[in-house]
């Protein structure tokens, strides 16, 4: 009897997620107005961004995927001083250190600036499913730290991910970092918008980067943090003689956009467990004929959705916003890539840039024509759901004012600071949840069970999918 009401209440579930996604008349806009922190960076004497004892001990360590199938990380420090060792020794034993891995350094100039030495080192042909121990620096500076690799890349794998945007390094930011930091999840998408250092000038742009980066080592050094970039990474700066874009961002932050045949570090896919996940630039050129058009719609092509059923893409810019702040941006590369969303059976597309979080409804705007005037989104079961995540606490403050009436798109939207996860159960369904950083507490605001656009939408595979639902359900039924 209790195995049948666990089904049913995963049943219900569904039918009212379904409900409101085709009504599309039920969105919700909160009404909850919390006493935020000043937007103001914290201090750079606060012990948030400290230096790590010893004579040129390596600092700002963080790590991302190194390759396509998550068997590689890329290892990334600095040392302030001088260049010494470019070395990772690791092991999946604390006591011993079994391999030694070599990697490189660089350093650069910002105005007059000069950057610490920056180390990335890539350490491939990992097991899967395996904690590795890995030590830096030298001597007695040494630093030693952990990270856990993921699954081996199957349908059923499951995995969690965080979510965050917009960052920064205010006190929200750091309330946005430690609420996160008790999810459990394994890695972070980070969906662009750092360390808000182009809000200074002249030498302090650099120095920002480094505390902004010592401040999130505390998560970034122990999983995997894939990046993307956002409009403050582009720091063009005439002014100060800078105007190479993505300068700062591209000497700190790689991505392994090789592995998937990528012509630059802005555009890159990454299979993780059972997710197939594509980065998008949203200020590099994307119309017809440009490298990442056509990388694109190659990455799309080679989707294995029998391996990999999950199909995420990250972005800066929300395709869907119903907030005045960024209104209307991502409108031009909806126009050239929503129709491509919705015929490969994207899941979920998270971005950031609005400093807020909104879920849209199943929608699309693919019939969209300037000769007939079709031109309201519309219910459409095979589109993704839009989320934007740009609320991780940065000095700009919240975009707390929405447009009014909410649109029928628009399903839920709050001004407030949190992070988001997706918990990934198996190949036909995940629960997601947005949690708000409300006054100290970790507050689960906006949550729903996500059903695979791949094999929850195919008849061919429903006798899978019945397989599944009990053990779903159970889990439901616990939370």
């Amino acid at each position: 009897m209790g195995s049948v009401l666990m089904l049913l209440q995963l049943v219900l579930t569904f039918f009212l997620f379904w409900g409101l996604v085709k009504n599309g008349d039920a969105g919700i806009t909160s009404s909850f107005i919390r006493t935020e922190w000043p937007s103001v960076d914290i201090p750079l004497d606060n012990e948030v961004f400290a230096v790590p004892d010893g004579h040129n001990a390596p600092q700002q360590v963080h790590i991302t995927q190194g390759d396509y199938n998550g068997e590689a990380v890329i290892i990334s420090w600095v040392t302030p001083d001088n260049p010494g060792s470019s070395k990772v020794q690791y092991g999946v034993s604390k006591a011993k250190y079994d391999f030694t891995a070599e990697g490189t350094v660089t350093n650069y100039t910002f105005y007059k600036y000069k950057s610490g030495y920056i180390h990335h080192c890539l350490l491939d042909g990992l097991e899967y499913d395996t904690k590795y121990y890995y030590k830096i620096g030298d001597g007695d500076s040494s630093r030693e730290f952990w990270f856990q690799t993921p699954p081996m890349i199957n349908p059923d794998a499951a995995y969690k991910f965080g979510i965050i945007g917009d960052l920064g390094q205010t006190y929200n930011s750091l309330s946005t970092l430690e609420h996160y930091m008790q999810s459990e999840a394994e890695a972070v998408l980070f969906v662009g918008d750092l360390s808000y250092a182009d809000r200074y000038k002249y030498n302090d742009v650099g120095v920002r980067w480094d505390s902004w980066a010592r401040f999130v080592e505390r998560s970034a050094a122990y999983q995997p943090w894939m990046w993307s970039a956002g409009n403050h990474e582009i720091e063009y700066m005439p002014y100060m003689g800078e105007v190479l874009p993505f300068k700062s961002y591209l000497h700190r932050y790689p991505t392994p956009h090789s592995a998937s045949k990528s012509s630059s570090p802005l555009w890159y896919a990454i299979r993780r467990a059972s997710a197939h996940i594509i980065v998008l630039s949203s200020y590099s050129p994307f119309v017809k004929y440009t490298p990442q058009y056509i990388w694109l719609y190659n990455e799309l092509e080679k989707v294995n959705r029998e391996e990999t059923p999950w199909l995420i893409v990250l972005m800066h810019v929300p395709i869907y916003n119903s907030n005045e702040a960024h209104f209307k941006e991502g409108e031009s590369m909806r126009s050239v890539f929503e129709e491509w969303f919705v015929r490969y059976k994207v899941d979920i597309i998270f971005a950031g840039h609005v400093h807020a979080y909104e879920r849209s409804y199943r929608i699309s705007n693919i019939h969209y024509n300037v000769s007939t005037g079709n031109c309201y989104p519309v219910a459409d079961k095979f589109a993704p759901v839009y989320i934007t995540v740009g609320d991780g606490g940065n000095q700009e403050g919240l975009a707390a004012k929405f447009r009014d009436p909410q649109p029928d798109y628009s399903a839920f939207r709050e001004a407030s600071y949190g992070h988001s996860t997706l918990e990934i159960k198996n190949r036909t369904h995940a629960f997601y949840q947005w949690n708000r950083n409300d006054d100290g507490k970790q507050v689960a605001t906006d949550a729903f069970v996500l059903h695979n656009q791949y094999w929850a939408n195919n008849l061919r595979r429903r006798k899978l999918k019945k397989h599944h639902l009990r053990s779903v359900a159970g889990w439901i039924a616990t939370q």
